[in-house]
């Protein structure tokens, strides 16, 4: 039952968390949720030109040198080097995400960035600077350079209205930029984010310089960006730093980290005695009251503040708890769940459109009347995943409501609704092919976030286009969390009794009830082709032969598309031609059905979807190998069509 804790004991925790939290804020906080590898470019420089007697051995070593970056990226490292020898010649390279990012777009970032690169053609150095990252290599050790090399700055086009609001903002990036040029170098891994009312603000210094030379590096950059004001957006760029400020938001507000403590320039030792000093009475009071608290637990008979069903949601006691609405208020939001404010429904309940007093208008989903254990233990999953997860392409809980035999979620409200509306309802026909490929990669960064980017592994077991909403600007969030399940650190699978929606779901886990991530991988992969052909996964349609027999489903009639060669026939025929790449559709029909292979294990991660999306690597050595019970169905049939039953796990790792 979802009760509060003592009042005694909550102003207890009260205090222990405020003081605490200063010091821990940098452990709790989840990934950067953005989802957004921003690889926009702002310089690339190429070095001369290789000479020609070396260029073959130069191209292998720089090959493995760059192939290690992007292997060690996918290992959720922000900063790494490498260096490979071969005869007389060397190569030596590094890579820099900045922190906020998440670890998929850090690795999508050097994907891309490693792509670019290769594109100096024989090149002796180079060097390459996206917003998201930097990449780099040489045939000289330049790890601990700082301010040699390619520097510059690049600046926005718009500034503050009024004369007044100009000067203002641009004394307040200088106050903000120089606090950070004095706190970065004394921050471990040389990185932080600061925001005030209005600006948002990030250095970073190569991990591998001294301190001096990370607050020479920044000093000079200090300087130099100052050449970008009054302008609302600047960046500069060094061989060891990176600034950037702008009046837009660029990382998510759990990335700031309080540089406070790292400004005073007093004696550093001093210091030090005082940070350990009160981190050492923080630990006595904790251990102190975590006593008190054991005892009081002992005494008193209160429930669980979150009921979870046993072995169901293995680490869901360290979940927070969400905020409680009360049922009146939803209902006067929702004129009393009128059918008229009805946004959708499914298994479980209504959802409703609903405008509280404050204005903020909600998406109330009314589960219908909890009747049976498994309703309560639905509800109590999705309250309970939902308020900790945050990500830009997961929908965001607001809230719950319980009063009696009445259970509502409360979200917040998509104004385009489901994608599943607008691919086959009255809009059908309506979207363009970017917006589609948007949605494509936007659902495999919530994946991702979910399988891989969580403190512990979430499988959704419903993704299908219906669970998928969209919000004004059309940005896909996935939603209905009420069949998910945590994944222990120890498994890599689980058994358990079927859930889900028949056409989405993974044949090992429809037939056997086994459980993994790479369950959403395959309902995801239909998901692709629903999106490309406009087409309901389980819409039958009769095949040009004249058997009566001869009836086929979206995934058996993708499957024999791509044998055949004929991908584009998938296509809505409502896109226009030229609206679209053909090699990018071409793409992403590969990579879905990459997802949709008989075998979990043949089956990219979602993180590697990512990087397949947004790195352009090619796909020559990517065969997917169709599911034996479509083959031997097409083959039965006498289609003319030779398997491709090969995968390259290399190119797969993205690295």
């Amino acid at each position: 039952m979802l009760k509060s804790l003592p009042l005694s004991l909550l102003k207890v925790l009260a205090l222990i968390f405020k003081f605490w939290s200063r010091w821990t804020l940098l452990l709790l906080m989840f990934e950067g949720a953005l989802g957004d590898p921003q690889i926009n470019s702002l310089i690339k420089a190429c070095g001369a030109l290789v000479p020609t007697t070396s260029l073959i051995n130069f191209k292998k070593i720089l090959n493995a040198t760059l192939e290690d970056l992007r292997n060690q990226s996918t290992r959720k490292n922000y900063f790494a080097t490498s260096h490979n020898v071969m005869g007389d010649d060397t190569v030596y390279g590094m890579f820099q995400c900045r922190r906020y990012l998440s670890n998929t777009d850090c690795a999508a970032c050097v994907a891309a960035a490693t792509a670019d690169i290769l594109s100096c053609s024989g090149g002796i150095s180079s060097h390459l600077v996206y917003d998201g990252c930097s990449l780099r290599y040489g045939p000289f050790s330049f790890f601990t350079d700082a301010i040699r090399g390619v520097n510059g700055i690049l600046c926005g086009n718009q500034t503050s209205k009024g004369e007044t609001n100009k000067d203002d903002f641009s004394e307040e990036v200088k106050q903000v930029l120089n606090k950070l040029q004095i706190a970065t170098p004394k921050i471990p891994n040389y990185y932080a984010a600061t925001k005030t009312q209005s600006i948002y603000a990030i250095a970073q210094c190569v991990e591998t310089v001294s301190a001096n030379s990370c607050h020479a590096c920044l000093n000079r950059g200090f300087n130099d960006i100052q050449g970008c004001l009054p302008y609302t957006d600047g960046r500069e760029y060094d061989a060891g730093c990176f600034m950037r400020y702008s009046h837009k938001p660029f990382f998510a507000d759990n990335q700031i980290i309080d540089i406070t403590p790292f400004l005073d320039k007093g004696d550093s030792r001093k210091k030090s005695y005082i940070i350990f000093g009160v981190l050492g009475g923080v630990a006595l009071i904790i251990m102190v009251f975590f006593g008190l608290y054991r005892r009081l637990c002992a005494g008193l008979s209160f429930k669980k503040t979150m009921r979870v069903p046993k072995g169901e949601i293995p680490g869901a006691t360290k979940l927070k708890a969400p905020i409680n609405y009360k049922y009146n208020d939803l209902k006067a939001a929702t004129n009393n769940f009128n059918g008229e404010n009805r946004l959708g429904g499914g298994g479980f309940g209504n959802v409703y459109k609903g405008t509280l007093k404050n204005g903020k208008v909600i998406a109330a989903k009314k589960l219908f009347s909890v009747q049976s254990k498994k309703l309560e233990d639905d509800f109590e999953s999705e309250v309970k995943f939902l308020s900790n997860v945050h990500h830009r392409n997961l929908v965001r809980l607001l809230g719950f409501c319980k009063k009696g035999q009445e259970r509502i979620i409360v979200y917040e409200y998509m104004t385009n609704g489901s994608l599943d509306k607008l691919l086959f309802g009255k809009k059908k026909g309506w979207l363009n092919w970017k917006q589609r490929y948007d949605m494509v990669l936007g659902t495999a960064r919530g994946l991702a976030y979910l399988h891989e980017e969580f403190y512990v592994s979430i499988i959704h077991r419903d993704i299908k286009s219906g669970n998928i909403l969209l919000d004004h600007e059309l940005q896909p969030k996935i939603s209905d969390f009420g069949l998910a399940r945590f994944l222990p650190s120890d498994q890599s699978k689980l058994n358990t009794r079927f859930a889900g929606t028949l056409g989405y779901t993974a044949p090992e886990y429809a037939i056997y009830g086994q459980l993994s991530e790479k369950v959403d991988t395959y309902s995801y992969g239909i998901v692709i082709l629903e999106i490309i052909s406009g087409r309901k996964s389980t819409e039958i349609v009769k095949n040009n032969n004249n058997d009566d027999d001869d009836h086929e489903y979206l995934i058996k009639q993708a499957w024999k598309l791509y044998e055949q060669g004929k991908h584009l026939e998938l296509v809505d025929k409502n896109l226009d031609p030229n609206d679209y790449d053909v090699e990018e559709v071409k793409r992403v029909i590969e990579i879905a059905l990459m997802c949709t292979q008989a075998s979990p294990s043949k089956r990219p991660k979602m993180s590697q979807v990512v990087v397949l999306l947004t790195s352009k690597a090619q796909l020559e050595n990517l065969q997917p190998s169709m599911p034996v019970f479509i083959e031997s169905n097409l083959k039965s049939q006498g289609s003319n069509f030779g398997s491709n039953a090969t995968v390259s796990d290399s190119i797969l790792s993205a690295r």
